[in-house]
């Protein structure tokens, strides 16, 4: 079972965070912020991922350091439940259409940190979520599951149904890059020989 667990305390944030790769899309997440609850739910259902997820963050500055920690504490969560990533497919993408919104998702496994988020979003909150703040959530993603990443809106206005595209398309394409694939049964998906 490809699984792990994340603690992580600072003065901003207190995250408890269970990740099962191998999963139905079961979900217990409770960040203090609505809308991220959402949208991580929306990510396990279509990742296929399992996850149980508290924060107890400094909600009453504002979500920055909710989103930003909980996006760390997950790269770090894949990172682990990754292992050495002898056998996985490594690359994953995603094209998602949600009513005018169009997104591509795309990622590598690669253990080089990088994200390309090139993505306008046209107003500045959805509901009280700073929208500027899902780019923050998959910075800290890539940084801590040591993955290249590139999210881009193709086409899109409502900036719920971009940023709700943008979790799902994301996470239809890291479902791709985990799973098993049998010509790399017994290796690292590399010609280094590690990854």
């Amino acid at each position: 079972m490809r699984y792990a667990e994340i603690s992580r305390k600072t003065n901003e944030t207190d995250i408890k965070l269970a990740l099962e790769l191998d999963g139905k899309g079961i979900h217990d997440i409770k960040t203090g912020c609505g809308f991220l609850d959402h949208m991580l739910e929306l990510f396990t259902s279509h990742g296929r991922f399992n996850i149980k997820l508290s924060c107890k963050g400094d909600t009453h500055v504002d979500f920055h350091h909710t989103v930003e920690d909980v996006g760390i504490s997950l790269g770090q969560a894949f990172k682990n439940a990754l292992g050495n990533k002898k056998g996985i497919a490594r690359y994953g993408s995603f094209i998602l259409p949600m009513d005018e919104t169009l997104i591509l998702s795309a990622i590598d496994f690669s253990g080089r940190v990088f994200l390309n988020y090139d993505v306008e979003i046209f107003t500045p909150k959805v509901g009280d979520f700073d929208t500027e703040l899902s780019k923050e959530f998959w910075l800290g993603f890539a940084r801590e599951s040591f993955s290249t990443m590139h999210i881009k809106k193709l086409s899109g206005e409502n900036s719920h149904h971009i940023i709700e595209a943008i979790f799902k398309s994301t996470a239809r394409a890291i479902r791709q890059a985990v799973k098993f694939d049998p010509d790399y049964e017994n290796e690292i998906p590399s010609t280094k020989g590690i990854i």
